[in-house]
C-alpha cells in the first residue's frame, strides 16, 4: 500500500494551510544551511583525520 501524487498533494495542500509558505521557506533556508554545514564539518573532519595519520606514519 503506498502513497498516490493525490495523497501527497493533498498532504502539500494541508501543510501549506497550516504553516503558510513564507514559513516552509524559512524552514527549507534553514534545512539547507544545516545540512551545509554537516556536510562541510564532515569534510574537514576527514581532512583532518587523514592528515593525523600521514603525521603519524614512521620516517
Amino acid at each position: 500500500m503506498g502513497f498516490s501524487i493525490q495523497h501527497l498533494l493533498v498532504v502539500l495542500v494541508i501543510v501549506i494551510l497550516v504553516f503558510g509558505t513564507k514559513r516552509l521557506k524559512n524552514i527549507g533556508d534553514d534545512l539547507g544551511g544545516a545540512i551545509k554545514g554537516f556536510r562541510k564539518a564532515l569534510k574537514e573532519g576527514e581532512e583532518q583525520e587523514s592528515s593525523t595519520k600521514q603525521d603519524e606514519q614512521p620516517k
